[in-house]
């Protein structure tokens, strides 16, 4: 029997999941179906149940029902419990599972798959919403000197920050938050663009001098093209990179927790990438 997952959203249909998913399932021999399903934006509870009475063993999940989907499942993990969010979830004995794959996808695509150490490092993170509530635990337990969080309205930055100074993952880390004006004079070696203005064509207002030597500019998004904030960053000199493999990351996480084997990530990405 073949068991059954899915990617839920609004929109879905561009979602690589089910590739990324049919891939993984290629390489290890596991006899599973994944597919996309779109939910209406006041229909996500309602699409979930229907999957899972009709056999689903589980679903990943995207924009905008990471929230709806925390709050859906009887038990929740630390880490979908630190993002506040969820994009995994699992069937099993009549009960639902939650957790958040993100920020494990970031960390092990920037230290794993770009070979770019994240401990000791100063590391900027641009937005405060919630892309970047997922990934801010996960980049603290590699311990990097400094994490500040910059954001339009800095008292969601402020608030993010006071929050993570008192979990454990902090211990060995400065953290700080700033509004995107305060951002002049101060050098990052590693800055994540977690905000949603790349998917506009647009730019976070950053200073030019905001790249150490050496640095590695990430954007969670990815396309065909690099962004603006990519290309502005390697205008500056810096390292670049797009969130394709924090995609795949993730799914391989996913994957993990559903099948118990954890797929080479490696061929996927490249797949992707020359299709």
């Amino acid at each position: 029997m073949t068991d059954r997952y899915a990617v839920v959203g609004n929109p879905v249909a561009h979602s690589k999941s089910p590739e990324i998913h049919a891939a993984f399932a290629r390489q290890t021999g596991q006899d599973i179906e994944y597919s996309r399903l779109l939910a209406p934006l006041d229909g996500f509870r309602a699409t979930v149940e229907s999957f899972r009475a009709a056999g689903g063993r589980g679903a990943n999940v995207t924009v905008p029902f990471k929230l709806e989907a925390f709050d859906l499942a009887d038990d929740v993990s630390q880490r979908a419990r630190d993002a506040e969010a969820a994009n995994f979830l699992r069937f099993d004995n009549g009960r639902v599972s939650a957790d958040n794959t993100d920020g494990v996808g970031l960390t092990r695509d920037i230290v794993h798959n770009l070979g770019f150490a994240i401990a000791g490092k100063r590391v900027l993170l641009l937005g405060a919403g919630g892309a970047a509530q997922g990934v801010l635990t996960p980049l603290l337990e590699y311990g990097p000197s400094l994490l500040t969080i910059a954001n339009r309205t800095v008292e969601k930055a402020l608030r993010l920050a006071e929050t993570l100074r008192h979990k454990p993952a902090a211990a060995s880390s400065v953290l700080s938050g700033l509004p995107f004006g305060e951002l002049a004079g101060h050098h990052f070696d590693l800055v994540i663009n977690a905000t949603s203005i790349s998917l506009h064509g647009g730019l976070p207002p950053l200073p030019a001098d905001v790249f150490a030597a050496g640095a590695l500019a990430y954007d969670m998004m990815y396309g065909k093209t690099p962004t603006p904030f990519l290309a502005f960053a390697a205008a500056r000199g810096a390292k670049t990179s797009d969130g394709l493999g924090m995609l795949v990351e993730q799914a391989a996480e996913s994957f993990l927790l559903w099948r118990g084997v954890r797929p080479e990530t490696a061929p996927v990405i490249a797949l992707l990438r020359n299709p």
